[in-house]
C-alpha cells in the first residue's frame, strides 16, 4: 500500500500523541471518583505545610499540617544518673539473665518519662459546593511533574475545575477554582480542627483557625484568604462565595516553635506576613513560580521502563492488577518519582525532615507517635535523595543530625558517663535522645552512628569537602562516644557494644551484630574524613587501633550471618528487621568482592526472613537482593510491595494504598523511599568505589532509560537498555575524580575533568 503525504503525518502525529499520553502517564496518578478515605486522599507539601486532598464534589475537604504542631513542651529526656547502673546491666548479660538486666534497665535507664510526643494534625478545609450532587466526567489526579492535585467534572453541562498546590516560594497552600460559566460558581468555605483548644474568626475575605495542643506548650494560627470576581459574605461563620467564575484560595499556618528549646514564635505575625505578601500576586504567578522551584528539582531526573498501555488506567486499578499480574514497567517508574515527589514535598531546606509519615498525619494520637525512629525508617527515608539527584533535600537531615548532638552529649554523659553525644531509637520534636518506651527495643545505642553516614554518604556523592569540614565534627563526635562506650568481652576478648538491641527482636543483649557494623563504618569514615581535611591525626590513630578490635562478622551453625554474638539465630524466624544485614544495605563491608563468605552468609540470612514483611521490611529487601545481583528475587518483594494493601485475601501486612502511600500498615513514608532505592539500585551502584551498570536488573524490566542519576565520587550518569543489554552511557564528572565503570564482565578506569561527559557504547568503548 502507497502511503500519501497526508496519511504519513497523520500516523506521525497519532505516534506522537500516544508518546505523549505515555510519558504523561509516567507522571501522574490518576482515578475516577472522589476519595472516601484518607488513604485515597492525593499528598501535597512543600516541606512545613502538608496537606491532603479528597477530591469531593458537593463538599472538598483538604486536610492539612504544618509540620512544627508536635504535643509536648520543651524538655530533656535524660536519666539522671542512669549511668550508676550500667555496669550492673552489663554483669546481669554477662551472666545470662537477660530479663534482670531490662527490668533493672526500665527502672533506672530509661527516658524520663517513658514516652515521648506525638506529631499533631493542624487542621481542615472544607468547601461545601451548591447544587453539584448529579456530575458526570469526573476525574482526580496528582501530577507529580507539576505538583499539583486536580479535579475536573461537570454538572448541568458547566465544567468545573479544581487545583491545589503547596508551594515552597510562598510559604501558602493554592487552592484555584474555576467555573465555565459567568457567575457559575457558588460555595461555602470554612476551617475547622480536631483539636479540642480551637477557635475560628471571619473577617472580610479572610478566616482565621487558632489551635492550642492539649497538654503542650504549642499553639497554631492558620489562616486562609479568597480572592474572587464574585460576591464574599460572612453567613453562620462560614465564608460564602456567590455568582463567581473563579476564586483563589491560600492558606498559610505557622506555630511558636522556634527551636526544640525555644517556643517564643509569634504565629501571627509570620501567618500575616505571609498572606500580605501573596495576595498581592495574582494566581498565574503564584504557581509559575511554584512551577519554577519544583520543577528545578524534580527534572533533573527521568526514567523509563516503556510501556505495555496499562498505563492508561486509573492507579487504584493499576495497583490492584500488579498483585494479579506484576507486568506495568511505568508502575515501577511512576513509583521511583513518586518517592522523588514525596521527597520534595516533605524534606527542603529549612524544614525539619519528615517522620514516620512524611509530613501528612490526620490523628491526634498517630501510629508510632508520627515520630523520628532511627533504627531504621528515618535513615531510610533518606536512602534514594542523592542516587536520584534531590542532593539539597538531604539539608533537614544534617539539621536534625546538629540538634540531637547537643540533646545527645547529656544523654551520653548521664546515661553512659561518656563523651561524644549519642541517640537511641526514637526522637521526637524535642530531641529526645535518651532511650524510651521499653528496654527490650528501646535501648539500642547506635543511632549517632548511623546518622552520621549520611553526612560521609552525602561527601561521597558530592565530593564537596566544605560540607564535609563543617560537619565532621558531628562525626567526630560520635565516634568519641563509641571510644569511650566499647568495653571488652570477658568470653571473645572482643570490643563489644553493651547493652544494647538487634533491632526490634532478642531484647536486650550484649554485643549485637549490627552494632558492630555501624560503628566499625564510622570510625573508618571518621578515619578517612580527617585525612582528606588533614586534622586529628592521633584520634584518627586510635580509631585505626580500635577497629580490628571491634567483634567482627561470625558464620553461623545454619551458614547463616550471626545476629548475636552468640550462635543463637532461629533460622524459623520471619521477624520484620533484618538488621544484622546492615553491612550489606546500606552499608557496604559485606560484598562479593571483599568477604564473598559473608556474602553467602548474608544471603542465608535473607532467604531464612522471607519474602513477607511490612511496607519498609519489604523495601529493605528489595535493596537486600539488588546487592545480591538478584534483580528477579528484587522484583517478586516489589510485586509484594506494589499490591493492594487493603484486600484481605492477600494475607500480607505489607502494601500499596490506592494514593501510592506505603503501608506498614498503618501508612508509613518510609516503604515509599526505600523502594525507589532499591529500584534505582538494581539499575546502578556505586558503593565499591567504581560504577556497576545495571547490576540486578530483573527480566521484566528489560527496556528501560534513565537520565540523571549520580553515582559516588561526583558522577551522573544517563544510560539505556534493551532486551537486557546496555545501549549507551553518558557520565558527566562534577568533580573530576577518577572513574571506574564495569558492566558485565567488562572495566574501564579514566580520569576526568569535571563539567566534562564521557560517552560509551555497550562495550564500554568511547563513543
Amino acid at each position: 500500500m502507497k502511503l500519501n503525504k497526508k496519511t504519513i503525518i497523520s500516523c506521525v502525529s497519532i505516534l506522537l500523541c500516544i508518546a505523549t499520553i505515555s510519558a504523561q502517564e509516567t507522571h501522574k496518578l490518576s482515578y475516577e471518583s472522589p476519595a472516601e478515605k484518607w488513604t485515597e486522599a492525593l499528598p501535597i507539601g512543600n516541606g512545613s505545610l502538608g496537606a491532603m486532598v479528597f477530591g469531593g464534589v458537593t463538599e472538598e475537604h483538604i486536610q492539612f499540617n504544618e509540620e512544627t504542631l508536635w504535643a509536648g513542651k520543651p524538655h530533656d529526656y535524660a536519666h539522671k544518673g542512669a549511668y550508676k547502673y550500667l555496669d550492673t546491666i552489663r554483669q546481669l548479660l554477662t551472666n545470662g539473665k537477660q530479663v534482670d538486666a531490662q527490668n533493672l534497665a526500665m527502672q533506672e535507664f530509661m527516658s524520663t518519662p517513658l514516652k515521648q510526643k506525638a506529631y499533631q494534625p493542624f487542621g481542615d478545609i472544607y468547601i461545601a459546593f451548591k447544587g453539584h450532587e448529579n456530575y458526570k466526567n469526573y476525574t482526580r489526579e496528582l501530577n507529580i511533574e507539576e505538583a499539583i492535585s486536580k479535579v475536573s467534572y461537570s454538572v448541568d453541562g458547566v465544567d468545573f475545575k479544581r487545583e491545589v498546590f503547596s508551594s515552597y516560594p510562598s510559604q501558602v497552600i493554592a487552592i484555584n477554582l474555576t467555573s465555565s460559566k459567568s457567575k457559575g460558581l457558588n460555595f461555602d468555605l470554612w476551617l475547622d480542627a480536631l483539636h479540642e483548644d480551637k477557635t475560628v474568626k471571619t473577617v472580610g475575605n479572610t478566616q482565621t483557625l487558632k489551635v492550642q495542643v492539649k497538654e503542650g506548650a504549642l499553639r497554631g494560627v492558620a489562616t486562609l484568604n479568597i480572592q474572587t470576581n464574585g460576591t464574599i459574605e460572612t453567613v453562620n461563620g462560614k465564608l460564602q462565595i456567590s455568582n463567581a467564575s473563579k476564586a483563589t484560595i491560600y492558606l498559610t499556618a505557622a506555630t511558636n516553635y522556634i527551636k526544640y528549646n525555644d517556643v517564643s514564635g509569634n504565629p501571627e505575625n509570620r501567618t500575616q506576613n505571609t498572606l500580605a505578601h501573596v495576595a498581592s500576586e495574582n494566581y498565574k504567578k503564584v504557581k509559575k513560580l511554584h512551577l519554577k522551584d519544583y520543577q528545578s528539582l524534580y527534572n533533573r531526573f527521568d526514567i523509563d521502563f516503556g510501556d505495555n498501555g496499562k498505563s492508561a488506567n486509573t492507579t487504584d486499578k493499576r495497583i490492584f492488577d500488579f498483585w494479579k499480574t506484576p507486568n506495568d514497567p511505568q508502575l515501577i517508574a511512576l513509583y521511583v518519582q513518586y518517592a522523588r515527589y514525596l521527597m520534595i514535598a516533605s524534606s527542603r531546606p529549612g524544614t525539619k525532615p519528615p517522620t514516620l509519615q512524611g509530613i501528612w498525619n490526620h490523628k491526634l494520637t498517630p501510629p508510632w507517635f508520627s515520630s523520628y525512629t532511627t533504627n531504621i525508617n528515618l535513615e531510610m527515608n533518606y536512602w534514594p535523595v542523592e542516587i536520584a539527584n534531590l542532593s539539597e533535600c538531604h539539608e533537614p537531615l544534617f539539621d536534625f543530625i546538629k540538634d540531637v548532638s547537643e540533646t545527645g552529649k547529656n544523654v551520653a554523659k548521664e546515661h553512659y558517663g561518656a563523651k561524644g553525644w549519642n541517640v537511641h531509637h526514637n526522637v521526637d520534636i524535642w530531641r529526645g535522645a535518651a532511650p524510651v518506651n521499653h528496654s527490650n527495643h528501646g535501648l539500642w545505642l547506635s543511632g549517632s552512628a548511623w546518622l552520621c553516614s549520611h553526612i560521609w554518604e552525602h561527601y561521597l556523592f558530592t565530593k564537596d569537602e566544605t560540607f564535609l569540614k563543617n560537619n565532621y565534627a558531628l562525626m567526630k563526635e560520635s565516634a568519641l562516644f563509641y571510644t569511650d562506650f566499647l568495653v571488652e568481652d570477658p568470653k571473645t576478648g572482643y570490643l563489644i557494644s553493651t547493652p544494647s538491641t538487634s533491632p526490634e527482636i532478642g531484647g536486650l543483649v550484649a554485643g549485637p551484630t549490627m552494632d558492630h557494623q555501624i560503628i566499625r563504618a564510622l570510625f573508618k569514615s571518621v578515619v578517612e574524613a580527617s585525612s582528606i581535611l588533614k586534622t586529628d591525626e592521633a584520634f584518627a590513630e586510635k580509631l585505626t587501633t580500635m577497629i580490628p578490635k571491634i567483634a567482627p562478622n561470625q558464620i553461623g551453625k545454619h551458614g547463616q550471618l550471626q545476629e548475636w554474638l552468640e550462635d543463637k539465630d532461629n533460622p524459623e524466624s520471619h521477624h520484620r528487621h533484618v538488621s544484622h544485614l546492615w553491612s550489606v544495605y546500606p552499608g557496604s563491608e559485606i560484598n562479593y568482592e571483599d568477604t564473598p563468605e559473608l556474602m553467602k552468609a548474608a544471603k542465608q540470612s535473607l532467604e531464612f526472613r522471607g519474602d513477607n514483611g511490612t511496607g519498609w521490611s519489604l523495601a529493605w529487601k528489595v535493596n537486600f537482593w539488588s546487592r545480591f545481583k538478584d534483580g528477579n528475587r528484587a522484583y517478586k518483594l516489589l510485586n509484594v510491595l506494589l499490591s493492594p494493601a487493603e484486600i484481605p485475601e492477600r494475607k500480607i501486612r505489607g502494601g500499596s494504598y490506592p494514593n501510592l502511600f506505603d503501608a506498614h500498615p498503618p501508612f508509613q513514608i518510609d516503604g515509599n523511599f526505600g523502594g525507589a532505592s532499591g529500584i534505582l539500585e538494581m539499575l546502578l551502584q556505586s558503593h565499591l568505589d567504581k560504577i556497576q551498570l545495571l547490576p540486578a536488573l530483573p527480566n521484566a524490566l528489560a527496556d528501560g532509560e534513565v537520565k540523571g542519576i549520580v553515582a559516588r565520587g561526583g558522577f551522573e550518569l544517563a544510560f539505556s537498555w534493551k532486551n537486557s543489554k546496555l545501549q549507551y552511557v553518558e557520565i558527566t564528572s562534577k568533580k573530576g575524580e577518577p572513574c571506574v565503570l564495569e558492566y558485565n564482565g567488562n572495566t574501564i578506569e579514566f580520569d576526568t575533568k569535571a563539567g566534562k561527559t564521557y560517552k560509551f557504547d555497550d562495550s564500554l568503548n568511547k563513543k
